[in-house]
């Protein structure tokens, strides 16, 4: 697998009038990563992707794919792509199984197979008409066309938005599959546990900018520990702070202190049983936390 990075992105930047969509975003995605894209309408997500695509130039800055400009090349780039809109639109007067073979004249003789395979485990009747199809069937539709093209890259826009759960997992097991093939995969999603089940790294996006990135390894496992006592708490052992503890918050009167912990729990718990406790509660940090910390209202600025 290449050390080179699959898709590359440096101070992309894109306004339109007084609207800054996306500000400096830089960003290098390894081969064989799947990462989701998380933040709320508005936060930049699909300026990005429509960047990534070509389908709009950006203001200032760069993007390539495989080493190919996103703008001077998006032909190229888009043969490299497998991608999946969040709005798909399909041909409503042809019938799912024409608009497999439509797109099999485009993709070649190996994507007819491979989409009706997918269409198979989607439960999907490929004998009706587009245009009666509801809208999870359609959806059904555009997942068996986009997740059949063999590339390199796939960027999926809110893939899972209007199936049903079994529906869900069948695509996140999908993503794994991809991934297992060495395949790279941008998965934007609204659905937290989707991008902690299937996504080695997550990107928050507020504002048009990059707030915050993580491995999810990680986020999973990290530990909010608050300790309570009625005597005044000494600060945390630096060997300690330097191996595990990535935050320690003291109460104003010293009594209570508040540890974001990371790894093996063995020394802070060994350290905390030392001393005058009142009280010890402990969570584990999981994605929902992380993500409201840069968008719930009071959250990080």
């Amino acid at each position: 697998m290449s050390d080179e990075p699959i898709l590359s992105a440096r101070r992309l930047t894109k306004q339109f009038k007084q609207l800054r969509a996306l500000n400096d975003f830089s960003l290098d995605v390894d081969p064989g990563e799947v990462i989701g894209l998380l933040g709320p309408n508005g936060s930049g997500k699909s300026t990005l992707v429509r960047l990534l695509m070509g389908f709009l130039i950006p203001t200032s800055g760069t993007a390539t794919v495989l080493g190919l400009d996103c703008t001077r090349n998006r032909t190229e780039v888009h043969h490299k792509v497998a991608y999946l809109p969040g709005d798909a639109r399909l041909f409503r007067t042809m019938r799912g199984k024409d608009v497999l073979s439509f797109f099999a004249s485009i993709r070649g003789s190996n994507f007819l197979p491979r989409s009706r395979e997918l269409a198979d485990r989607f439960d999907l009747d490929l004998s009706r008409w587009v245009a009666f199809m509801s809208t999870g069937m359609r959806q059904k539709l555009a997942l068996s066309v986009v997740m059949a093209i063999d590339s390199p890259l796939m960027i999926l826009d809110e893939p899972t938005a209007n199936l049903d759960p079994s529906v869900r997992k069948e695509v996140l097991t999908l993503v794994k599959e991809a991934q297992a093939e060495g395949r790279t995969v941008i998965f934007s999603s609204h659905v937290l546990d989707e991008i902690e089940n299937v996504c080695n790294r997550v990107i928050i996006l507020r504002g048009g900018e990059l707030v915050h990135q993580q491995a999810i390894d990680d986020v999973t496992n990290e530990f909010q520990i608050r300790i309570i006592s009625n005597e005044s708490l000494p600060p945390v052992p630096a060997a300690l702070a330097e191996k595990a503890v990535l935050e320690s918050t003291p109460s104003e009167d010293g009594h209570s202190l508040d540890l974001k912990v990371q790894g093996d729990l063995n020394g802070v718990l060994e350290w905390t049983s030392s001393l005058p406790l009142e009280s010890v509660r402990m969570h584990p940090v999981d994605l929902r936390s992380v993500y409201d910390r840069f968008h719930e209202p009071g959250g990080v600025n």
